[in-house]
């Protein structure tokens, strides 16, 4: 008789054993938004309302304290706005849906109940951030920057970043439906805070618009284009359309992808009757060119899968959209664990059918430092992740080099741990180098978090943080 490999593993020790992840479809729930004291009279039909949504999201902490009452003690609210006044590098702005699906297994049974939950909860941790979260030694890593990822600089018409050879990405606008608070375009997005005079954009809307469909005109090496932001379900669906629609006229442009953290922060929206007959024809149209039209959302944790986020993925596949993805940001105390990285994969993949497309490392933006992984963090995660999903719908995880673009974390060039500098190369010039001779040849920098450092590493960065940002600006000028 052969033996079986169960076989073999109980011979070994008369046991089978366990694999470091078992998975278990879990069905999505929607939490009762009625839990909350500010929306105990709410019914499903106000709910199920974008526009409902859109005027009921929590703008600061007095909404924040309407809505959730008692159930969560002073010291958190005093934490928030503390953050707020001090650290926020985005302004608050979370819709319903969202604050919905935090501590929502978590049954709220009397006064202050629901506060530690509310500190731990995952979702909470990037869209509320309290000024507890973040370090106090190294809130910001010494070469953050506002634009961390040098989009602006290669900006070629206003709004239209080209990086990439083929690619480029067209922000629409600078709003969303909800902001998150490890934006990575936080030098435009959203309202200022305190701590952050937000940029604006000079050219009208409509100029800025047919600036960017005439540079792709003129341009046919360019067959991809994001649309993006801020988030497109901000944009007046007439004015998205007809975009979208003026995209798909032209003849290099293969594919289409409409970035939306709404499909799942606010899916309302996407539920709609206009903006589902208007992704129809949008859809109809993509196909008989053969053109690929895909949305990209951001969903972070598991427990924001919810029953009406799937339905209006399935609304959008009704509706003729090719694919529906999402791109995470890898977050400390949001999915940093194989765990919770395969419940969100299998959660989007089974529950909704999103595909797991990309986790980022999270951007080298001002009071980040809390939030960011080191790349070998992020190596043992993606590591941990293999084997278990399709091959298809096994997310790649990338850190996003300024200068470079997106890269698998494996694909590191050199890596001192100890200073926690990793060095990157890149096969295509970006936009601004296209005279560069070198651009192919030298190294670009990340940088870990310097609180993941030996002590040793540390210590380096405190005697010679001055000195590197200021080689690094030197080098920059010289190759500008």
């Amino acid at each position: 008789m052969t033996e079986t490999l169960e076989d073999a593993v109980e011979a070994a020790d008369g046991r089978a054993l366990p694999q470091p992840y078992s998975y278990t479809h879990h069905p999505l729930v929607e939490p009762d938004w009625r839990r909350f004291p500010g929306w105990a009279d709410i019914t499903e039909e106000e709910w199920r309302s974008a526009q409902w949504q859109r005027s009921h999201c929590v703008k600061n902490v007095a909404q924040l304290k309407g809505v959730l009452g008692d159930l969560v003690d002073d010291r958190f609210y005093d934490d928030l706005a503390t953050d707020v006044q001090r650290a926020a590098t985005m302004s608050m702005l979370v819709t319903p849906q969202m604050l919905n699906t935090m501590s929502s297994s978590t049954e709220a049974s009397g006064p202050g109940s629901l506060t530690d939950a509310f500190y731990a909860d995952a979702v909470r941790r990037y869209m509320l951030p309290v000024f507890s979260d973040r370090l106090t030694d190294w809130t910001s890593h010494p070469h953050a920057t506002r634009d961390s990822l040098h989009e602006h600089e290669m900006w070629a018409v206003e709004g239209l970043t080209h990086r990439y050879p083929t690619k480029v990405l067209a922000e629409m606008l600078p709003t969303c439906p909800q902001y998150c608070g490890h934006c990575t375009r936080m030098d435009l997005v959203g309202n200022s805070t305190p701590t952050v005079e937000k940029l604006k954009f000079v050219t009208k809307p409509d100029t800025r618009y047919q600036e960017i469909l005439d540079y792709l005109r003129a341009n046919p090496g360019v067959r991809d284009v994001v649309v993006s932001g801020g988030d497109v379900a901000n944009l007046p669906w007439p004015r998205l359309e007809a975009f979208v629609a003026a995209l798909l006229e032209i003849d290099n442009i293969r594919d289409i992808r409409l970035a939306s953290k709404a499909l799942m922060g606010l899916p309302q929206h996407w539920l709609q009757d206009d903006v589902r007959a208007g992704m129809e024809r949008l859809a109809t149209t993509a196909r008989k060119r053969g053109v690929g039209l895909a949305i990209h959302t951001h969903v972070n944790a598991a427990q924001s899968v919810t029953p009406i986020v799937a339905e209006a993925a399935r609304a959008m596949f009704d509706a003729g959209v090719r694919d529906v993805r999402n791109q995470g940001v890898l977050m400390r105390g949001v999915n940093a664990s194989v765990n919770d990285l395969l419940d969100l994969c299998f959660s989007l993949l089974d529950g909704a059918g999103i595909m797991p497309y990309y986790f980022y490392m999270c951007d080298m933006i001002p009071a980040a430092e809390h939030w960011r992984l080191s790349v070998w963090e992020a190596q043992a995660l993606q590591h941990g992740i293999m084997g278990y999903l399709p091959g298809f719908a096994t997310p790649r995880i990338v850190c996003d080099v300024p200068y470079v673009g997106k890269r698998w974390v494996h694909q590191v060039h050199e890596y001192d741990r100890e200073r926690g500098i990793t060095y990157w190369t890149k096969n295509y010039r970006t936009g601004i180098e296209t005279a560069d001779a070198e651009a192919l040849e030298r190294t670009y920098e990340y940088y870990d978090p310097i609180h993941t450092l030996p002590v040793s590493g540390q210590d380096w960065w405190r005697e010679h943080a001055a000195a590197s940002v200021a080689e690094a600006d030197a080098s920059r000028e010289v190759h500008s």
